[in-house]
């Protein structure tokens, strides 16, 4: 069920009124409706592969606990045995979906490499949101062993918590020490949640009907025939590129993190002003921040630990590991793998200057514009990220250079003319970005503070009918899937 369609709109209404409704009753109640939601939900999608994920809960559910009443017994050997073995299975189960296939292909050109005819293929579908459920079944191992978390003593509890509907195709990444908690009190929703809610969910809209999608058409004509057009263009559509990729995915974190409000749940925050970052490690600490929190955990901070004793080498190596980590969680090609080097690289001169861990505030200068110094390390950031997202965008190595190659040639200063691409799409690019440098400090999008023109109730209100009607407009459009449920 694609969340731009009027089928979705009309199951949420469904399961908000119902969730209202039952409100008056026991938190059972509210997480029975919220599962047999997430249930149908995932069927409609993809029914076969519900079992998998439904079987999984069950199962670590009950390994949570074993390893609980291990730990108690003061069997810490067993009970680390255990949580390596619940890990194995995840990543095991990971890896076969997603990665053997690509791992047999592999084979295959290696042995034609050799003279060797080989017609080795395997074709396996990967299940919808399989990236994103096997981190939280992880982490929860994980959290209870190093005994941060009680394991969850309710199973239906538990499978809400892995197959929460909102976030279960493309995240963000809830961790069990947040979210279950949530789930084990009943959940009054007032009004400011649902206008809250709502008016997050309106932004997330707004990003993927407005913005993403016409750039998504504008990009992918480009990249089909980058080979045939002037440099100018293709970096054009290079420096475009992460801006739809921003709005899309935040486009679809927003619509998450909006609906989980209006049932009552706090989902965790995906984005934070991503190309306001000065730096590559200040990026990555803005850009998909569940994943980025969930890997500095579960791998860096163990190889960091493992290596300390070499010290800013340790520290360099554990990020490169992790960055690669970053990279092929994405999907098995080794345009991935490069994505994910090439980020790890990017960080190595500032563990060398010692700002890697330094955290500065964002503060206006003349205007209530960025600072020049802060302006331009903003766009330098913005422009490392352009090339690594090359590397991301492209089908295949070879389409890597070959996109990058094209830019360098004469006819860069030529004037860019993107297929498919529309001056208005400016305009809504503008939008996105002052609105990211106006409320960086907000805890949602469109909460305004109440100073300026905003504390009119008319001007509020007139920018929300105009998204609205923006989103109306663009919604005949071709609709286009959101990246991340890919992965």
């Amino acid at each position: 069920m694609n969340p731009q369609s009027i089928g979705f709109l009309s199951f949420c209404v469904v399961v908000l009124t119902a969730n209202g409704l039952l409100q008056r009753f026991s938190v059972r109640w509210q997480n029975g409706l919220l599962l047999l939601a997430s249930c149908v939900f995932y069927a409609m999608a993809d029914w076969v592969m519900l079992f998998l994920m439904m079987g999984m809960s069950v199962v670590y559910w009950w390994l949570g606990g074993l390893l609980k009443r291990l730990m108690n017994k003061g069997r810490t050997a067993d009970a680390s045995r255990l949580t390596t073995f619940s890990v194995c299975i995840a990543i095991c189960l990971l890896c076969y979906f997603k990665y053997l296939g690509f791992f047999v292909e592999q084979v295959g050109c290696l042995l034609q490499m050799f003279g060797i005819h080989s017609s080795l293929s395997l074709s396996i579908l990967l299940p919808l949101g399989l990236s994103f459920y096997t981190f939280k079944l992880i982490s929860y191992i994980i959290e209870i062993h190093r005994e941060h978390i009680e394991p969850c003593d309710n199973l239906m509890t538990f499978s809400l918590y892995i197959s929460f509907f909102p976030t279960v195709m493309a995240g963000p990444i809830d961790r069990s020490g947040t979210f279950l908690p949530q789930l084990k009190k009943t959940r009054r929703v007032d009004a400011d949640a649902l206008i809250q809610g709502a008016k997050t969910m309106l932004w997330g809209y707004f990003l993927k009907i407005c913005i993403a999608d016409p750039l998504s058409l504008a990009t992918d004509e480009t990249w089909n025939t980058f080979d045939s057009l002037p440099a100018s263009t293709v970096l054009a559509a290079a420096l475009i590129y992460p801006i739809q990729m921003y709005a899309d995915f935040c486009g679809y974190s927003c619509i998450a993190i909006g609906l989980g409000r209006m049932l009552g749940l706090v989902v965790t925050e995906n984005f934070n002003r991503p190309f306001l970052a000065r730096n590559v490690a200040e990026y990555w600490r803005r850009w998909h921040m569940s994943l980025t929190n969930w890997l500095t955990d579960y791998v860096f901070m163990p190889l960091n630990i493992t290596w300390r004793e070499y010290g800013n080498r340790g520290i360099m190596l554990a990020i490169i590991v992790n960055m690669i980590v970053v990279g092929i969680w994405h999907g098995a090609n080794w345009t991935y793998l490069l994505f994910g080097l090439y980020h790890g690289l990017l960080f190595l001169p500032l563990i060398y200057s010692g700002t890697f861990t330094r955290k500065k505030k964002l503060k206006p200068g003349k205007w209530g514009l960025p600072t020049l110094h802060d302006g331009m390390y903003m766009v330098g950031t913005y422009l490392l990220v352009t090339i690594g997202f090359v590397a991301f965008r492209a089908p295949d190595v070879g389409s890597i250079f070959g996109f990058l190659g094209a830019i360098f040639d004469s006819s860069i200063m030529e004037i860019p003319h993107i297929p498919q691409f529309r001056l208005l799409y400016l305009a809504f690019i503008a939008i996105l970005l002052v609105n990211d440098w106006i409320y960086r400090d907000s805890p949602s999008p469109l909460h305004f503070n109440g100073t300026g023109l905003f504390r009119y109730r008319l001007v509020r209100w007139f920018i929300y009918y105009l998204l609205l009607f923006a989103i109306y407009i663009y919604s005949d459009a071709e609709s286009q899937q959101f990246i991340y449920v890919q992965f």
